[in-house]
């Protein structure tokens, strides 16, 4: 059982801290800083009833470029909700994340620490499932907002602990998970089971689709036809963000912390057709993306569509939360932090789209 010393924080931006909270400072602090900058209604409310706490909703885009975003000088990629949400609060134009890749930046931003000190360096992965785990005696987020009386939950790719691990996201304070435990896991889209908590759910996706995926060797990669087979059924970030809302709705009566590690746009590049279709009629004639032995990932015939199309998925999902806590009238007093574990996937020369 870990040890959390209390702690609080109010709108003028001071802490009191235990010591155990002191490699928390940098993170909190910022957190602070966010809640006066971002909604002044919400500090407001706080002077007025000193026990309100905000709600907490940190969405986490994989692998989003900072220019993918209408807001951020995006032209062909529609994110309409993210543009509203960026219109009505705060940009940070100056925001760093953690690391360059995925598990080390979500240990950063877990964890509060510097790279430098932060347990998990790299991607690395243990078996059977999962990537090297942060130890039990990590203080993370999720429990110091648990000690703060926030209910906490997580949807999406955990990536700091496969399942039963010091690492797995019951054991770090999170009360409600649904998702990837692994980021591996994550390259698919359609894969064959999910976590529910401590508890494997099956998919409708026969088979699961691999986010490695390669062409059989008759095919041919110039029809289209060729990747139906790449095409599941189940699509998971659907499933991700159903449970999301669910969570919204089931705690709207008390402080919540929703951390939305969404998978989207990571590769594979997979997304279901109805999204895909109102930008493969932009006639943007990309080459077929086939690269996928080694370090590829799985075919696609219109790879530069699939992957605006991916980023518009998510958008609907922000907009679907947005509008979640706008019908149960939680906005005045929900801090909305909406960012990237790193850039984009991809050097020039690694994919040819």
């Amino acid at each position: 059982m870990k040890t959390i010393e209390t702690y609080r924080f109010d709108c003028s931006a001071r802490a009191h801290w235990g010591t155990k909270a002191a490699k928390f400072l940098f993170f909190v602090f910022g957190l602070c800083t966010l809640v006066v900058g971002v909604s002044p209604s919400i500090c407001r409310a706080q002077n007025a009833n000193a026990t309100q706490k905000p709600n907490i909703v940190f969405i986490l885009a994989d692998d989003l470029g900072y220019r993918e975003l209408g807001c951020f000088g995006q032209e062909k990629i529609k994110t309409p909700n993210i543009d509203r949400l960026a219109l009505q609060g705060m940009r940070f134009t100056q925001h760093y994340c953690g690391n360059a890749v995925c598990a080390p930046s979500r240990c950063v931003l877990m964890t509060g620490k510097h790279p430098g000190h932060a347990f998990v360096r790299d991607n690395r992965s243990t078996p059977p499932e999962g990537q090297w785990p942060i130890p039990d005696s990590e203080i993370t987020l999720p429990e110091l907002l648990k000690q703060a009386g926030y209910v906490t939950g997580a949807f999406g790719k955990w990536g700091l602990g496969g399942p039963e691990s010091s690492g797995e996201p019951l054991t770090q304070g999170v009360d409600r998970f649904f998702g990837y435990n692994c980021q591996a896991h994550a390259h698919s889209y359609y894969p064959s089971y999910l976590w529910d908590n401590k508890h494997r759910i099956t998919l409708q996706n026969s088979p699961a689709v691999s986010g490695h995926a390669s062409f059989d060797s008759d095919a041919d990669p110039r029809d289209p036809k060729s990747y139906d087979v790449f095409k599941g059924t189940d699509y998971a970030p659907d499933r991700i963000n159903a449970q999301a809302l669910q969570f919204i709705s089931d705690n709207k009566d008390r402080p919540f912390f929703l951390y939305y590690p969404s998978v989207i746009p990571h590769v594979a590049l997979h997304v279901p057709d109805e999204e895909l279709a109102q930008y493969t009629k932009l006639g943007w004639n990309d080459p077929p993306f086939v690269k996928a032995n080694g370090y590829g990932y799985t075919p696609h015939f219109t790879p530069r569509a699939a992957y605006a199309a991916m980023i518009s998925r998510l958008d609907t999902y922000v907009g679907r939360i947005l509008y979640r806590l706008e019908e149960l009238g939680l906005t005045e007093n929900t801090l909305v932090i909406f960012s990237s574990d790193n850039g984009t996937t991809h050097l020039g020369e690694e994919v040819d789209y």
